[in-house]
């Protein structure tokens, strides 16, 4: 594995809400705690890897989850054979993300600090698969990730988006909800304003060049405690996009 991570410095220029960050940054050391705030992402964890594997198995593959945070995505996709490698600007998530691949003993992942922006200007069309989950909500401009994602993988390559929606319903349930009556997530997680609603991921999408091939939702039953993967879109949702052989 190997265990560098580069420094690139904060700018102006940088797609990044300094604020999001140090959110992130101040719970790094929970990443792997499975009682902590992210525990939500480790419940959701296998049924999106399941269905990103129903839809490109990724042994053998050459992987990149951007906005890997603590590498949870990135650890399983690498424990499922991918050569992966996960991108973030917290520098303390990386650390633990680090750590944790070390104590695991998970092979072949890598981490970087750098945004998709830059990485995609040094190595594009590095990737066979490329991911992007519960990130594009948290940054400034998620057009420009969505670009860079797309300039990352190969042609015929596939790229994975999971975000929450936004109306009523996803403010109640994913807001409301989660954060103020269940717990289930630290207040202040999610603003409303920065969710994106499927249509205009799906433009993102069309003007980065990637083909919006397949969308599931995924759903939270608070009686069961338990999520599951359902056609309803209307709070979390994923796309399966794919960039054409032939631009």
């Amino acid at each position: 594995m190997d265990g560098s991570v580069d420094n690139w410095g904060m700018s102006n220029t940088l797609n990044a809400d300094p604020a999001e960050l140090a959110k992130f940054s101040e719970l790094a050391h929970r990443w792997w705690d499975m009682e902590s705030e992210f525990r939500p992402l480790h419940m959701i964890n296998p049924l999106r890897l399941d269905w990103i594997q129903s839809i490109c198995p990724v042994s053998g593959l050459r992987a990149l989850d951007v906005g890997c945070g603590g590498g949870i995505l990135a650890d399983s996709m690498a424990r499922r054979g991918a050569d992966v490698l996960g991108v973030d600007l917290s520098t303390k998530a990386l650390k633990v993300a680090q750590l944790h691949a070390l104590e695991a003993q998970t092979p072949n992942v890598a981490y970087r600090e750098v945004s998709a922006e830059a990485l995609a200007a040094e190595a594009p069309g590095s990737f066979d698969v490329v991911t992007c989950m519960e990130m594009l909500e948290h940054v400034p401009d998620p057009a420009s990730v969505v670009r860079a994602c797309a300039e990352l993988v190969k042609p015929g390559g596939w790229v994975f988006f999971s975000t929450l929606n936004r109306n009523a319903k996803s403010f109640l349930f994913a807001i409301v909800g989660a954060e103020y009556v269940l717990n289930m997530l630290p207040r202040g997680t999610h603003e409303y304003a920065k969710m994106i609603r499927p249509s205009e991921l799906a433009g993102y999408c069309r003007q980065a060049g990637l083909d919006v091939l397949r969308t599931s939702g995924m759903e939270y039953n608070p009686l069961t405690q338990r999520y599951s993967m359902s056609t309803d879109t209307s709070v979390n949702y994923l796309f399966a996009t794919q960039r054409p052989l032939k631009d």
